[in-house]
């Protein structure tokens, strides 16, 4: 017993002592503050391994056993990294996470689900830990990351707290449709990292609760898509208000000439990085188009809800109006929906993807700008209730599922006025897509043509039968209306997923 007595003391002596206590490892907070996160951790403990859980021993550092570790990224993002349950980097934080440790400018072509966000946050985190913030002041942040949604902006700023856990950073997210107060009162101290949207940030910046001259770093995350929301005269004044000597990283789905202008007045001698090429398509995702009259695409998809007892389906339009009543008319079917955009409040907007997420709704409908930062996991079925005007906007639609290694569906009801941008989707993706059909929805011949080209019958499946592939390949991550009949062409003047330039989402 005395030997005992005397072990079980001297574990007490361990567990209580000053040097247990120095390099005791703190956990981070469970809760997260919805407008500013802080997530500090002792310089003892800054290169400290995680807890022994049948791994490698706990005086190994993660450089050793972490792949990430190739990277050049220091212990407390490998330890982040490792408890997220990430294996491995992805091409473009392969390509990218390098290139920004070493400070310089970067131009990356990365589509929604490669990775992209981990690409810029991870070395933007070990950047600003290992400089010193000089004469830190209230409402003066180091990074900015600008972004053209609300939904991404949030997404951003998750990513920046679950990767910092480990650092002594202060982030917080900025944006329109929520009370401005709460983020003027955030501002009020010290910054490191800001995540904002356009038009919130300059109202800052009017209230002067918000100063950036300080930024040493410059995100433009998915800025295609703030060109498209006609964002470029904000930018240009954001722009100005930043000091001269900054490092700036651009990303984009695409290098059309738009982002090719902006990013010769931005970027110093960058970096480009391509890993996303515009008509790649995952190999998880079964493609299948059918044929019906614009009509008949409302019943039709009601009909194949609740056939195939669909649970989780996002459903996309091209305007605001269209994805409001089609959400209405699918609740007056029976069928739970909602519709996300622009215009809806951010509350309304997160009630919603709180909704669909938890499966309390099977069916959301949004715009393409709408779905810009959604981030929904092992999505089953996207339906394109309208083809989008552009190609390219194809891809990131149905890029939405078939993510993480799961398999998706992705089906696309096409009228007659359609063809021509359906013709324009299998050029960029450089394939048929597999027509399919159900009893009592058939499209005469006549509105058709030669496009009906080997249909098959839908009935029975959950999901409509891809195309042949040769391989299978998966990732470590104002037209028409609804319902007016006949052919029409898609307006011009619109912008990508049917929003004018001048419609902005703060």
């Amino acid at each position: 017993m005395s030997v005992a007595i005397l072990f079980l003391e001297y574990v007490s002596f361990l567990i209580h002592s000053p040097y247990a206590a120095a390099h005791r490892t703190p956990r981070p907070s469970a809760s997260v503050h919805p407008i500013v996160s802080i997530t500090p951790i002792s310089s003892a403990s800054m290169g400290a391994s995680p807890r022994w859980s049948g791994g490698p021993p706990l005086e190994m550092s993660m450089s050793a056993v972490s792949p990430f570790a190739s990277l050049g990224l220091a212990d407390p993002l490998l330890r982040a990294l490792a408890e997220a349950g990430y294996a491995a980097p992805t091409p473009i934080q392969a390509k990218a996470v390098p290139e920004i440790l070493r400070g310089r400018d970067l131009l990356a072509a990365a589509q929604t689900g490669t990775g992209k966000t981990a690409a810029f946050t991870l070395p933007i985190l070990q950047r600003l830990s290992e400089r010193s913030a000089a004469a830190a002041r209230a409402g003066r942040p180091r990074c900015l990351v600008l972004t053209p949604t609300r939904e991404l902006a949030a997404q951003v700023q998750a990513s920046v707290t679950d990767y910092g856990r480990y650092l002594k950073m202060r982030s917080m997210v900025v944006f329109g449709g929520v009370n401005i107060n709460p983020q003027i009162k955030a501002l009020r101290g010290p910054m490191d990292i800001v995540v904002a949207t356009p038009g919130r940030l300059l109202d800052h910046v009017g209230q002067k609760t918000l100063d950036l001259s300080g930024i040493e770093i410059l995100v433009l995350d998915e800025a295609d898509r703030m060109l498209d929301m006609g964002f470029i005269h904000d930018i240009r004044r954001i722009l100005k208000l930043l000091p001269g000597k900054r490092q700036n990283l651009l990303f984009s789905a695409t290098f059309s000439d738009e982002i090719r202008r902006l990013s010769d007045g931005i970027l110093n001698s960058p970096v480009q990085v391509e890993v996303a090429p515009r008509n790649t398509a995952s190999e998880l995702v079964r493609q299948s188009v059918h044929l019906v009259q614009s009509d008949q695409k409302r019943d039709l998809l009601s009909h194949l809800i609740r056939k195939h007892s669909w649970e989780q389906v996002l459903v996309f339009t091209r305007t605001k109006h269209g994805a409001n009543r089609l959400a209405d008319k699918l609740s007056k079917d029976g069928i739970p929906a909602a519709a996300i955009h622009g215009n809806k409040s951010q509350a309304a907007r997160t009630k919603a993807l709180d909704q669909f997420k938890s499966r309390r709704i099977p069916v959301l409908v949004a715009t393409d700008i709408a779905a810009r930062g959604l981030d929904i996991d092992q999505l089953p079925q996207v339906v394109n209730f309208e083809l989008p005007n552009v190609p390219e906007d194809y891809v990131h639609r149905i890029g939405r599922t078939g993510r993480a290694g799961s398999a998706g569906s992705a089906l696309s009801l096409v009228d007659a006025g359609e063809l021509k941008l359906l013709s324009g989707i299998e050029r960029l993706i450089r394939r048929p897509i597999d027509r399919v059909q159900t009893e009592g929805f058939e499209a005469p011949a006549v509105s058709v043509g030669a496009a009906a080209s080997r249909p098959n019958s839908a009935a029975g499946r959950g999901a409509p039968k891809a195309a042949p592939r040769s391989a299978r390949s998966g990732n470590p991550g104002k037209g028409p209306r609804p319902g007016n009949a006949g052919a029409r062409r898609p307006p011009r003047g619109t912008g990508r997923g049917g929003a004018s330039r001048g419609t902005r989402a703060r």
